[in-house]
């Protein structure tokens, strides 16, 4: 059994290169397999939202472009031609079994900032509460190769924290997730990841398709970011997405953690933009990470980057990225406190003076999610 089958809402993505021919238009005919299967799965009193890669290459084959695009006027081109026809396909599936769904196009303007990030969850709980399937994907006719999510992989991550999914299925067109690339005759299946932390040690590979823009990188840096906000995650090839309904062991299951962080804290995690970088001293590491403490400006050795007071910065120890929080004062203010105890700022003027990042506005990072940003 895959831990799928204990999940009420769960986030299905499927990839372009598992919803494209090889002469690169729209396979029609798995679009109408994983919606009859959706819409089945709908029945048992369960939620679906489909994070839909493939208005690209729907635009591609009515415009007569061929090949690989390079540049972005041609990328969005083909996003503005394709997006239309792509959600038609998707509702004339679903209609078929007598389920509506709904178009979302989001930019990471929509995660980034809390209002939008907050909108959004309202218009999905309500799509959801009225029984309509959201189709969801990037709006790449306006996004740029700067402010992109850059990949329907980490887009379907977000939803899923957005949406407080209980699973995110992770479609693609290898079994899952392999300790070498799956051509190495060595390379043997990883069934399970209990710890996100220790796949350092497994080789993965960049994007190996014409049409996507994804690879296992960035489905690992999904998964990890996903199952370390506490949905669980499976990792599968899109021709097994019957068996993974029918509760089958298939794939690579990401364990989730065992508590899931309030939805601003995700927020902080995974969705704000960073605004600049707090460093500080071991012992502040060791008061945030094991005693769940605040982070004070005593332990703080480096102010980098021109921010202000409420908004969201890295927060680094010694070996690198270890959170992310909201900045109580603005950068010049934290860099004249910075190396002072409560006691020292009282004597200098200071009245009451609070932490510099309160422990409720904080969010700690696994080792793997803080890999991820980092790059």
């Amino acid at each position: 059994m895959n831990g799928v089958t204990r999940a009420r809402r769960i986030v299905v993505k499927i990839g372009s290169s598992s919803l494209t021919r090889p002469d690169g238009g729209l396979d029609l005919n798995r679009i109408d397999q994983v919606a009859g299967m959706a819409a089945q799965w709908c029945r048992d009193n369960h939620e679906i939202l489909i994070v839909s890669s493939g208005a690209v290459a729907a635009g591609r084959t009515p415009l007569g472009i061929t090949g690989r695009l390079h540049d972005l006027a041609t990328v969005q081109a083909c996003a503005a031609m394709g997006q239309g026809l792509l959600v038609a396909q998707w509702s004339a599936a679903f209609q078929s079994h007598h389920r509506h769904v709904a178009q979302i196009l989001l930019t990471t303007d929509d995660v980034m900032h809390r209002e939008h990030y907050t909108n959004a969850r309202d218009a999905m709980e309500r799509l959801l509460s009225l029984g309509v399937v959201p189709i969801i994907n990037e709006n790449d006719t306006v996004a740029t190769r700067e402010v992109r999510f850059g990949d329907n992989d980490r887009l379907a991550s977000y939803v899923a924290q957005i949406v407080a999914a209980d699973a995110l299925v992770l479609l693609t067109d290898v079994d899952g997730l392999y300790t070498a690339p799956p051509s190495d005759p060595a390379a043997e299946l990883v069934e399970t990841v209990t710890r996100t932390d220790d796949l350092r040690a497994v080789l993965v590979g960049g994007s190996g398709s014409s049409v996507g823009t994804g690879g296992m990188v960035t489905k690992v840096q999904a998964a990890t970011m996903a199952a370390a906000s506490g949905i669980g995650v499976l990792l599968t090839n899109a021709d097994k997405l019957d068996q993974v309904f029918a509760g089958r062991k298939v794939g690579t299951w990401f364990e989730p953690t065992t508590s899931r962080p309030a939805s601003r804290r995700l927020w902080i995690a995974h969705a704000a933009p960073s605004c600049g970088e707090l460093v500080i001293d071991e012992g502040a590491v060791r008061a945030l990470t094991d005693r769940k403490k605040s982070l004070l400006a005593a332990g703080i050795t480096a102010v980098m980057g021109n921010f202000r007071s409420g908004d969201v910065v890295d927060v680094a120890g010694p070996t690198g990225l270890i959170a992310r929080g909201i900045a109580a004062y603005d950068a010049d203010t934290i860099a004249q406190m910075s190396g002072e105890n409560a006691d020292d700022l009282r004597r200098q003027g200071w009245d009451n003076p609070r932490p510099v990042i309160h422990r409720d506005d904080l969010a700690i990072l696994s080792l793997a999610s803080a890999a991820s940003m980092s790059r």
